[in-house]
This record gives C-alpha cells, structure tokens and sequence, in this order.
C-alpha cells in the first residue's frame, strides 16, 4: 500500500509545482505588462510636452518677427 502511494503523492507535487509555475509566469506577464504600459504613457508625455514646447516657442518667434517688423516699419 505503501507504494501506491508514493506515484500518488509524486503526482500532487508535479501537479502544485506547474501550478506555482504558472501562477508565478502569470505575475512575471503582469508586471511586464505594466511596465510596457508605463513605458508608452510616459513616451505619450514626453511627445505631449515636447510638442507644446515647440508650438510655444514657434508663437514666441513669430511674435518677436512681428513686433521687429513693426518697430522699423516692415510690417503694419
């Protein structure tokens, strides 16, 4: 009786450790999915804020050509 089981209680262990396997695949997935998704959200905000920084330094520029070209007459 004693051998039998044996195969048995092999069985239960093969069978919780591919469950920790999984279980511990499963949170390593979740975390590098987290990661990625943390990655493009602060990518997206880098763009964002370059973005503004140029149109604000392109509004800037303009405003200075213009009050340059008034100040000596070249524009109205």
């Amino acid at each position: 009786m004693a051998s039998k089981g044996l195969p048995d209680f092999k069985k239960q262990v093969e069978g919780a450790a591919q469950e920790a396997v999984d279980v511990a695949g499963t949170a390593a997935q979740q975390v590098v999915d987290q990661a990625t998704e943390a990655g493009q959200k602060a990518m997206e905000q880098v763009v964002k804020t370059t973005q503004e920084t140029i149109d604000k330094t392109a509004n800037q520029a303009t405003e200075s050509f213009s009050g340059f070209g008034k100040k000596f007459g070249l524009m109205k």
